[in-house]
């Protein structure tokens, strides 16, 4: 791949794009030309687990 480093900002705004399903062909095809998937693919991780651990917070505060 032929690419750049992405920054810590354009990794989240990619990932949190991806969550909600929305985002440009121009920002897609950007971070398709990154080096390597590996900081999305932890970025998806490390964000998928707190939003797992905010909603199982906010169902046990709801239920105590």
């Amino acid at each position: 791949m032929t690419g750049h480093k992405p920054g810590l900002r354009q990794i989240l705004k990619a990932v949190c794009g991806a969550f909600i399903g929305v985002q440009s062909e121009q920002q897609r095809q950007q971070d398709f030309q990154a080096q390597s998937p590996l900081p999305y693919i932890i970025a998806g991780v490390v964000l998928t687990l707190l939003f797992v651990l905010g909603l199982a917070l906010i169902v046990r505060l709801v239920l105590a």
